[in-house]
């Protein structure tokens, strides 16, 4: 469980000077970039501070905006670390990264689909779907039935993924809160009545993965009308400005607080997070895969609820998380694109060859600049994600040009490596 932080015992008039002093900057920067709960910010703390002292000054730097849910108080504040993470989001995810003539349309078009697929699987298997991405990838692809309820629900996140971009321009309401939940969860729960369905008990609690024990006990089914007619009131009211960004990470929060339904709570929050983006323009949301990210790093998730209930329903942490997050699925869309752009730059360069594809390509570039390199269809595998099958039909083309040759590496293994005078070779296709 989560430790307990001091107490807070002194006024403003106290801890204005000790927030202030020089000598204490660096501790109290560190503390504020990463947004550290008390069992990490005790590791910063000057030797000459008394604990409670320390603590009250970070609590007090920490005072922000406060926001009601059925009279509940939660708070929060923008830091200058969360308006740097915002202001390149502003400036990059309505879709000008995108804009660029050097990536194909059937590129962009490629990753959109797989950006999707990833979500969709990523977000089930944090519910407990068991199944490899390859797996998911390749019946998603298909369109085939599902075999099982692990496949049902990353056929039902992906469906309703969809479903969201189609609607991004409705109110939040009640009933299209119920809409998603259902499409998500639909043929998953042991009762059909429970798709999208307010739970009518309290016989839910979300449990500590990592010890076993109640991290959160949810409102009372009796309370949920309330709680849901105000987030949606927050979501839908545009004459209190809350940056988008950061309205659309509190109503993640907030479904997963609620936790309205029986099962089914953490997909919906994702997917309303996903809708509200959308909704306010930020349709560069649709091209990342937040949920894989969330994914990898689903304990600092989890833990960063537990922050909020811990620390007088302080959002920030949960808030500090998930722009993190965002930020390291815009980084893995520009490093796709930048790989993207170089592979078709190589396609360019090749082009005169008759039927070469882009992975062709960019194996006879590799080639030309490393002579000797011997190339094995597992390893391109991992480097242009795509099927071995692929790679070696691929290199088996380069062979059946005369460009490559095959290299039996031992009784199974064959490499392939380019032809010594493979650039005389080049130059003469190009000749003819």
């Amino acid at each position: 469980m989560i430790e307990n932080a001091p107490e807070i015992l002194f006024n403003s008039k106290d801890l204005i000077p000790v927030l202030l002093d020089s000598e204490y900057q660096e501790a109290f920067q560190k503390i504020e970039k990463e947004y550290l709960y008390w069992d990490k910010a005790k590791y910063y703390k000057p030797k000459n501070i008394d604990d409670n002292l320390f603590w009250s000054v970070v609590k007090f730097s920490r005072i922000g905006e406060n926001i009601f849910f059925n009279k509940k108080v939660f708070g929060f504040k923008i830091t200058p670390y969360m308006q740097k993470f915002l202001h390149e989001f502003d400036m990059n995810f309505g879709g000008t990264l995108l804009a660029s003539d050097t990536i194909s349309s059937k590129n962009k078009q490629y990753y959109l689909l797989s950006s999707l697929m990833e979500e969709a699987i990523a977000s089930s298997q944090m519910e407990g779907a068991n199944t490899t991405r390859k797996v998911a990838k390749d019946f998603l692809r298909k369109q085939e039935k599902p075999k099982n309820k692990d496949q049902q629900m990353i056929v039902n996140n992906y469906n309703t993924i969809r479903y969201l971009s189609g609607n991004k321009d409705q109110p939040l309401t009640p009933q299209l809160i119920q809409e998603i939940h259902k499409r998500i969860s639909e043929r998953t729960l042991s009762n059909l009545l429970d798709e999208g369905s307010f739970r009518d008990n309290d016989d839910i609690v979300v449990m500590d993965e990592l010890h076993g024990e109640i991290a959160h006990t949810p409102p009372k089914s009796t309370e949920i009308e309330q709680y849901i007619i105000d987030l949606c009131n927050f979501a839908n009211d545009d004459e209190k400005y809350i940056h988008p960004i950061i309205k659309a990470i509190i109503i993640h929060f907030m479904i997963s607080y609620i936790h309205p339904f029986v099962d089914g709570n953490g997909r919906t929050a994702r997917s309303l997070f996903y809708w509200y983006m959308l909704k306010k323009g930020y349709w560069l949301t649709e091209f990342l895969s937040i949920s894989r990210i969330i994914y990898k790093t689903k304990t600092t998730y989890e833990r960063s609820f537990l922050y909020v209930e811990n620390d007088d329903l302080d959002l920030n942490y949960f808030i500090n998380y998930n722009l993190s997050v965002l930020q390291k699925a815009f980084t893995e869309l520009k490093d796709y694109l930048t790989r993207k752009a170089k592979e078709e730059e190589a396609l360019q360069e090749y082009k005169y060859i008759e039927g070469i594809n882009e992975w062709q390509s960019q194996i006879i570039k590799m080639a030309v600049k490393k002579p000797s390199t011997i190339f094995i269809s597992k390893d391109l595998e991992s480097i242009f994600n795509v099927s071995v099958k692929t790679i070696r039909s691929d290199l088996t083309g380069l062979v059946e040009l005369g460009l490559f040759e095959a290299v039996p590496m031992n009784q199974r293994l064959v490499g392939y490596t380019g032809v010594k005078d493979l650039e005389e070779k080049l130059k003469e296709i190009r000749g003819n």
